[in-house]
């Protein structure tokens, strides 16, 4: 990543949680671009976008958008849009399971609180034979997101899972001990601004240790959804598994809606799982901001849709 990169991604982080430039943004809608990445603000605008996805062989995650909520009557909105979500999806038979930030349940206000709606959601799908993936924001709220994850899975909810960011130091030993116990990971290379005390610094080095984090779930055969739009880990990835006849059930490759989508309608057409993770309500500011500073191209993308409008 050369250093003007570097500082445009920093610059687009920085303003992530910035209230006044988010109220100035979501006053112009998803016009602004946005639409490219978030499947609409309503729940059966989500649905459709999912329902055709379904038919182009690709599954899916619906994420309600929504994170760092500061009163739990906020949190209590979100649990139970999410419980709807789940009903929608079984009552349209839709290949989907669903993604939701502990911080959106209200980790940072009260965290019995936010358990409490995390694990309603997560017995709610358990009935409906669903899944939850519970995922990870930024590094203070690591550790707790994986205890969140222990502790349901100790109370028998075993149908949840939970993310790792390849760009800190500590996820090595996080996806030995996961893998250990046979827990369901989403591996990313991920997309928060983190220290450098505590995440590699270099994308060369983000990428070597996404390559081994992947090459250690899939040696270990407990499922794995490795997400990623680098076209040389999906081709080491397909390499990999071949060379060591590792089945494609026991991984997935995960996109980005609106992201490469005929590469995933091609992945998905060469018989690998693929699953297009949709996102989708009112609060889709943060999440726009990071999909900016992942590439200059997609910033580049909404810069013409500004001068069009």
């Amino acid at each position: 990543m050369d250093i003007r990169t570097k500082m445009f991604r920093s610059a687009l982080l920085a303003v992530a949680g910035n209230r006044a430039v988010e109220s100035l943004a979501l006053k112009y809608g998803l016009r602004l671009g946005a639409a490219q990445f978030v499947a609409g603000e309503t729940l059966s605008e989500a649905l459709d976008q999912a329902a055709r996805l379904n038919c182009r062989g690709i599954r899916v995650t619906l994420d309600y958008l929504g994170e760092n909520v500061k009163r739990l009557e906020e949190a209590e909105m979100f649990r139970d849009e999410y419980i709807r979500l789940l009903h929608r999806i079984r009552e349209r038979k839709i290949d989907s399971n669903v993604s939701l930030k502990p911080t959106q349940m209200g980790l940072s206000i009260d965290p019995q609180a936010a358990y409490g709606n995390i694990r309603q959601i997560v017995a709610e799908a358990k009935a409906l034979n669903n899944f939850v993936r519970i995922d990870m924001e930024d590094s203070p709220h690591t550790e707790e997101t994986i205890r969140i994850v222990r502790e349901l899975r100790a109370e028998g909810l075993d149908n949840v899972g939970t993310v790792i960011q390849a760009y800190l130091y500590r996820s090595a030993e996080d996806v030995r001990r996961l893998t250990e116990e046979k827990i369901n990971l989403r591996l990313v290379k991920g997309a928060y601004k983190e220290p450098e005390t505590i995440a590699y610094p270099e994308m060369r080095q983000v990428n070597e240790n996404f390559v081994r984090l992947i090459r250690y779930r899939l040696d270990s055969g407990v499922y794995t959804a490795i997400a990623t739009h680098d076209d040389r880990v999906i081709d080491w990835t397909k390499r990999y598994v071949t060379e060591r006849g590792i089945a494609r059930d026991k991984f997935e490759f995960q996109m980005l809606y609106g992201i490469r989508m005929p590469l995933q309608e091609q992945l998905a057409k060469e018989g690998y799982g693929v699953r297009c993770y949709v996102p989708y309500g009112k609060m889709w500011y943060a999440y726009f901001v990071r999909r900016l500073a992942e590439r200059p191209a997609n910033a580049l993308f909404v810069l013409k849709n500004l001068f069009r409008g």
